[in-house]
């Protein structure tokens, strides 16, 4: 017999008037002439373009002087390679310059959808019963790009949602560029990458036992000037700063709203996307809180799984996961260690669901076959819908199922809490199937979760509506451990 699922009446759709300011790469020649035109502007004139161009866009974002004075001196870097000086200009004029080499970008104008549902670390001033919730969305905008956005809100004691209204401007982190390399880790995932040993020892040889990206940067520029290197050889040292890109920091100002708050992609591993984040608070062995969440880094060709770590979702780091356990897609930790090691689901082979054990939270080898697809609306590949959660019966994981059309639903099974390799639950029917409202839109007829909730004796879903936008739903946890057990 089926589990009850009751929708709620909360959605979340894109929002075309959430934008960001980008930094506009005009090409070498264009951005040449465009320089000169400005240089060459009477300082009165450049003065009135700069104080119109203010009156338009300062009300749509927070301090724009300071976004353009970045993007100035990102020109200004360019023109110094190139010999072309650009001191000596009024601050009117920087910013100015810095203005026409920006532009405004939807951060969501194409979709909202996929989101995660977590804990909040304040849970001051509520009710009994009450809980404050992040839900992060993957959030798309023009060219598939996707980035992780965040909305709060109250789930009260009768189980009602109530979210806080957005903020007015949409901001993306600082960067914090001096992150510290370990040699030994950062050598293994070279050799996991299949490199050439010439060249990575050549570039490794250069560097400590713990680096950073500059030092990196010119290791690799040693080993460039002393080699006549190959065209596969070139390759791979493109690959090794390509993956030091792939490591860094990121950090908003505490005066912003949570939802203010974008994770836009900073790296070359994930120019084209961060998809499908799942957040977990996890509960360290000295009891301590730290979210972490794991998700894929596209560059349009490659994708490369990553961990994300925060403690206040202000200050965040980011670094890859490695090995034969942490391939493609479908990564979810748990949300504490078992047996003394972490522990995190996966789907290596792109079909089937897989759990790998690791004494490091960014290695992960040896995986193990957890669930093969066994019914008719899940033929096509299974997976995970976000962490495991641990209930007095078991760990209760929400999975995905794909059918025919490639349609996707909702369903769960259940791990035994000392050994969750041991499958000792499941349902043998979907738990939520799209229905006629939920099937349209840019993927039709999917449904698909990063991360549920348990909350009193709801079990609450977020979910992502035919990839486009989001609502929730949820079902009584006795009713669904009863069904799981039986």
């Amino acid at each position: 017999m089926r589990i009850p699922v009751t929708r709620k009446e909360n959605r979340f759709m894109p929002d075309p008037r959430r934008v960001i300011i980008r930094y506009f790469d005009n090409g070498i020649d264009r951005t040449i002439a465009l320089v000169e035109r400005i240089t060459g502007m009477p300082d009165d004139e450049a003065s009135a373009a700069l104080m119109q161009t203010l009156r338009e866009f300062s009300k749509r974002h927070r301090n724009i002087t300071h976004v353009f004075n970045n993007h100035f001196l990102k020109v200004k870097a360019q023109m110094d390679h190139l010999k072309i000086p650009l001191g000596g200009l009024t601050e009117d004029k920087r910013l100015l310059l810095g203005a026409y080499f920006s532009l405004e970008y939807s951060i969501e104008s194409a979709a909202f959808f996929n989101p995660s549902m977590i804990e909040s670390p304040d849970q001051t001033g509520l009710e009994r019963g009450s809980k404050r919730i992040i839900v992060s969305f993957r959030a798309t905008g023009e060219g598939h790009i996707s980035s992780i956005v965040f909305h709060s809100g109250v789930i009260d004691k009768n189980g009602l949602m109530h979210f806080e209204r957005p903020g007015r401007y949409v901001e993306e982190a600082e960067m914090v560029k001096r992150h510290k390399y370990k040699k030994k880790s950062f050598s293994s995932k070279l050799v996991e990458m299949n490199l050439p040993h010439e060249i990575v020892t050549s570039v490794m040889d250069r560097l400590g036992d713990e680096f950073i990206y500059g030092e990196l940067l010119a290791a690799v520029s040693q080993t460039v000037e002393e080699n006549n290197n190959s065209a596969e050889k070139r390759q791979a040292i493109e690959e090794i700063v390509w993956l030091a890109d792939s490591h860094y920091e990121v950090k908003f100002s505490r005066d912003t709203d949570i939802s203010e708050r974008v994770i836009f992609p900073v790296s070359f591993t994930e120019r084209k996307g961060i998809e499908d984040a799942r957040f977990v608070k996890f509960t360290d062995d000295d009891g301590s809180a730290v979210y972490y969440a794991t998700y894929t880094a596209y560059d349009g060709n490659t994708i490369l799984p990553k961990l994300i770590q925060t403690r206040d979702f202000c200050h965040f780091t980011i670094r890859p996961l490695h090995g034969h356990g942490a391939q493609n897609k479908n990564l979810a930790l748990f949300p504490r260690k078992v047996n003394g090691k972490f522990a995190m689901l996966s789907r290596i082979d792109g079909i089937n669901s897989y759990i790998g054990f690791s004494d490091k939270i960014n290695l992960w080898d040896e995986p193990i076959l957890l669930q093969a697809p066994k019914h008719y609306w899940e033929f096509i590949q299974i997976g995970n819908c976000g962490s495991p959660i641990e209930t007095i019966d078991g760990w209760l994981v929400l999975t995905h199922g794909v059918g025919p059309v490639r349609q996707y639903c909702l369903s769960a099974i259940l791990l035994d809490l000392d050994d969750p390799s041991r499958v000792i639950g499941h349902l043998s029917h979907p738990l939520l199937v799209p229905n006629t409202e939920e099937r349209e839109g840019y993927v039709p007829n999917v449904v698909y979760s990063c991360g549920a909730m348990l909350h009193n004796d709801e079990l609450i879903i977020p979910y992502g509506l035919s990839d486009t936008g989001a609502g929730f739903a949820s079902v009584n946890i006795n009713e669904l451990l009863a069904g799981l057990k039986s």
